[in-house]
């Protein structure tokens, strides 16, 4: 965990600006509606119910987009205030306390310090913290279960004290060809799906909005690439910034599967053989997110998820198996960023090499909970895997691997094999 607090975020003139240091290079999101994602759970902060009461204490729960999990952010104060997209009501401590474990709740907007709350830059994340006690955001005993209850307690580097903000996606008009009714949100992972069809790509999907495929296979032409580790493959589908692509598999041959250009969502997706990638962040911004929830991927040669632009990538709900690396921050490419990666509830059936490559000399991190590891009776498979990141036509070098407090971030109590 980083150890550190590295930066308070301030929203000036209705654009937040960060402190920059050489701690933290995250960029700051800009004033509007977001996701507030738990760090250690990847569950939203949430209005339970919907409700519109005052004094209803707020929990975390699975990320579904209903306006009880957004949150709208607005200057006031040393910081700014919550605003629940349901209710209209702010998020406040109870009492207006300054004890640690008191509940976070909704209450009438009155401007008050204990409705204020300053984002503190913590690695890829931020701390919550309120300005009338100086605590922060977590859930009750540090729980990453659905309906945690959220509290205030004093700050540090535990994981559910860590939070991302995520723009709040608007849907927008498909421009592809997957179209049909959505299906129902992603699962743990429990087993791989039935294709509803199948369907040769010879050009590049291009996706804006919120695209359902309906478990559709979409497998590339030999126009595309033969799903070999040749790197000028084209992708099946490119993800505009802030596009959503649900319920789709990709089959054989898969190209260099799905590029997303900015923020980006994939929701349910699978990939039945690994082409060069499963899929790769690119952009440039670094406040992008791209978030892998639900799915899985099996019979990667090399990487399954490649981070090539800056930001971060959350991997949750998602399964994989025979493949060299599940993640992996590129360590020479034309542009030296400072990735970041995010994992949970993962089950990775060996062989595989590693669930995550990155780079320490850029300050890349790792984080790492609730993950299951099978058949590999030895632990050959490894969590962290570190590298010294290079300049582009350079190969980097392994440097090490394990959990450090700094860039691996984990305990053993996260690991689990079976």
């Amino acid at each position: 965990m980083i150890g550190a607090v590295a930066g308070v975020v301030a929203l000036v003139g209705g654009v937040f600006t960060g402190v920059s240091t050489a701690a933290s290079t995250t960029g700051a999101p800009t004033s509007g509606a977001y996701r507030i994602v738990n760090g250690a759970s990847g569950l939203c902060l949430t209005v339970p119910g919907a409700s519109g009461s005052d004094g209803v204490q707020l929990t975390v729960s699975a990320c579904n987009g209903a306006s009880n999990q957004t949150w709208t952010l607005a200057a006031q104060g040393s910081g700014v205030r919550l605003t629940a997209g349901n209710s209209g009501k702010c998020a406040g401590v109870t009492g207006a306390s300054t004890s640690a474990g008191k509940a976070v709740q909704q209450e009438t907007c009155t401007g008050a310090t204990s409705q204020t709350w300053e984002l503190t830059t913590s690695g890829a994340n931020y701390q919550v913290v309120n300005a009338n006690s100086d605590k922060c955001l977590n859930t009750k005993d540090n729980s990453t279960s659905s309906g945690a209850l959220v509290q205030q307690n004093s700050c540090d580097s535990v994981a559910t004290k860590q939070w991302t903000l995520q723009p709040a996606g608007s849907t927008g008009t498909p421009t592809s060809t997957p179209t049909s009714t959505p299906t129902s949100n992603p699962t743990p992972p429990s087993g791989w799906p039935s294709p509803n069809g199948s369907q040769a790509v010879t050009s590049t999907i291009s996706v804006s909005g919120t695209v359902d495929g309906n478990l559709r296979r979409y497998y590339a032409s030999s126009a595309m690439g033969d799903g070999g580790q040749s790197e000028s493959q084209k992708p099946i589908f490119e993800l505009a910034n802030g596009a959503t692509l649900k319920n789709v598999i990709i089959g054989s041959p898969g190209a260099d599967g799905i590029h997303c250009l900015g923020s980006c969502t994939l929701q349910n997706v699978w990939w039945e053989d690994v082409g060069e990638d499963a899929a790769t962040l690119l952009g440039s911004s670094s406040s992008q997110v791209m978030t892998i929830d639900g799915g899985g991927a099996r019979s990667a040669s090399d990487k399954v998820f490649q981070h090539n632009g800056p930001g971060t990538m959350v991997i949750r709900n998602f399964q994989v198996d025979n493949f060299g690396k599940l993640y992996r921050a590129c360590g020479n490419c034309t542009n030296s960023y400072q990735r970041h990666v995010q994992m949970s509830n993962i089950v990775a059936t060996y062989p595989g090499k590693a669930l995550a490559g990155i780079n320490t000399n850029w300050g890349d991190t790792a984080r790492f909970s609730n993950i299951t590891i099978k058949n590999d009776p030895n632990h050959k498979m490894i969590v962290c895997l570190k590298y010294k990141g290079v300049p582009k036509g350079s190969e980097p070098t392994e440097i090490g691997s394990g959990a450090d407090g700094t860039n691996c971030l984990y305990s053993a109590s996260d690991i689990h094999y079976q």
